[in-house]
């Protein structure tokens, strides 16, 4: 415990120093290319799917910014032809260093709430856990007009299987491409 409220102290310290005028706020959107990793995947195939939401990003320093995000993700997989549809709405809060101007690492941890879960038209959303956790990697670059682009990559940390005389675990993998726009 002493240690979160360390980390909370810490980190307000370390915004009280960033300007109203300096934090950007827009939107971005783009493709998903999803699966599950784990027990029983063989023969399990990729699915298409799209990513969109709004974002901040709150400059600490020079280099460093933190960017968190409210995402709606398509996500699931696909095996002998049926698909596996999970829609999460996603809050990925992410650390960005930049390399050089424009250019970023990104990193950090993800929190994902199950939406909808169907295979074709009929709801399953029942057989998987409504709570997702994972952690995000990857690199951006942001034009000085406020036009980014973004490539990361999802690992599920967490179980998303719900399904009762189970022990199979699953987990989500998402490889995302974005681009979006700070508007200020």
């Amino acid at each position: 415990m002493k240690k979160i409220l360390l980390l909370a102290v810490v980190t307000v310290l370390g915004f009280t120093n960033v300007k109203a005028q300096e934090i950007e706020f827009g939107a971005k959107g783009g493709l998903n290319f999803a699966s599950v990793s784990g027990d029983n995947t063989e023969g399990i195939d990729v699915v298409t799917s799209l990513n969109f939401g709004v974002l901040s990003e709150i400059p600490v320093s020079d280099k460093f910014s933190f960017q968190p995000e409210l995402m709606y993700s398509g996500q699931g997989y696909s095996f002998n032809e049926n698909t596996i549809a999970l829609s999460y709405l996603n809050l990925p809060l992410m650390g960005k260093y930049y390399i050089t101007k424009g250019l970023s690492v990104e990193a950090g941890p993800q929190i994902g709430f199950l939406l909808s879960a169907k295979n074709e038209e009929t709801d399953v959303k029942d057989s998987f856990n409504s709570f997702d956790f994972g952690v995000n990697f990857g690199l951006g670059y942001k034009f000085d007009n406020g036009l980014n682009f973004g490539a990361r990559y999802n690992l599920g940390l967490t179980d998303i299987n719900n399904l009762d005389n189970s022990s199979s675990k699953n987990k989500n993998g998402v490889f995302q491409l974005s681009v979006g726009y700070f508007f200020f």
